[in-house]
């Protein structure tokens, strides 16, 4: 029997998924999975702290590296909640309001993250094409700016989200595809009309996530003109190194994000089941944990000051 229309959300309840084929494993599974939110605190943390505490780096480029960092604490806390309680708990069910909150700040921390990473790209536009007017296009107050419009847009688009789905119809059991809660997971258990959610859904993604890869690739297009035009090849290095840790941020976010939509739209059921759950990992765990690595092993300035606190008689 379906749970009828604008009915209590505590009524229904959703199942979450374990690894397929490990499910009498999951204190096993629930090692790496740890270790990955252990890392991925720790790394963000003290990028965070090593900003923070450094006045040298209150600079445009590392204010958005903060925000990067905030984002992706915020998006392991995100799914944090529900993948312990399956790995380290062995408890799958989940009740239907909060699987609703969950994909709520699952989604709007995933668009921050998308947000700031064009930030990020239009920072190293501004820094390679216009040097010299850098510090007065990019001031203080208008980094501040461009973090609160980056909040804003995520979660007045992501807010209607769980109000859609409590007004849809659902088993009073639904068995969910990741040990998560996100929004096309939930809206394929719906047994009514999902027009206007999944609607809604598809503006949120195409107006976020896809117009920030774009605006992301456009701003990389100026700047490789602007490399290219430089005579000096050591000036050209100089000026194209300065971009990759953000290139290797873009391409880890992006990466699986795009292969999960390619594989959802075309070939998901040619590929077995672990190898989407694996891309879906990848897309809410990898970035988080490996954006401090990046940074820090391609950033001079962040690996000399982490090296500080870890070593400080020797520094």
């Amino acid at each position: 029997m379906a749970v009828s229309k604008n009915s209590n959300t505590s009524y229904f309840f959703f199942i979450l998924m374990d690894l397929p084929g490990l499910e009498d494993a999951h204190c096993w599974t629930a090692i790496p999975i740890c270790f990955i939110y252990l890392v991925s605190a720790v790394g963000n943390l003290t990028v965070m702290h090593v900003v923070r505490s450094a006045p040298r780096l209150h600079t445009p480029m590392y204010l958005f590296l903060s925000m990067l960092s905030l984002a992706d604490l915020g998006l392991s806390a995100s799914t944090l909640p529900s993948m312990v309680a399956v790995f380290l708990l062995g408890r799958r069910v989940v009740g239907a309001a909060t699987c609703f909150v969950q994909l709520f700040f699952i989604h709007t921390f995933s668009v921050i993250e998308s947000a700031v990473l064009l930030a990020m790209a239009f920072d190293r536009c501004v820094a390679i094409r216009e040097p010299l007017r850098y510090a007065t296009i990019l001031t203080t107050k208008r980094i501040g700016v461009i973090g609160l419009a980056i909040v804003t847009r995520s979660v007045l688009l992501h807010l209607p989200l769980p109000v859609l789905l409590g007004r849809l119809t659902f088993q009073p059991v639904g068995s969910l595809s990741h040990s998560y809660c996100v929004h096309p997971d939930v809206l394929r258990l719906s047994c009514g009309s999902t027009r206007v959610s999944s609607g809604f859904g598809l503006f949120v993604l195409l107006s976020t996530l896809g117009t920030d890869a774009l605006l992301i690739l456009f701003s990389y297009v100026l700047i490789l003109k602007t490399v290219l035009s430089i005579a000096s090849n050591a000036e050209r290095l100089k000026a194209f190194n300065t971009c990759l840790s953000h290139i290797c941020a873009v391409l880890l976010f992006y990466t699986p994000l795009v292969s999960l939509s390619m594989i959802h739209r075309f070939g998901k059921k040619k590929l077995p089941a672990q190898a989407y759950m694996l891309l879906s990992y990848l897309h809410f765990l990898m970035p988080p944990m490996l954006n401090p690595v990046v940074y820090s092993v391609k950033t001079k300035e962040i690996r000399v000051r982490i090296l500080k606190l870890l070593y400080p008689k020797k520094h």
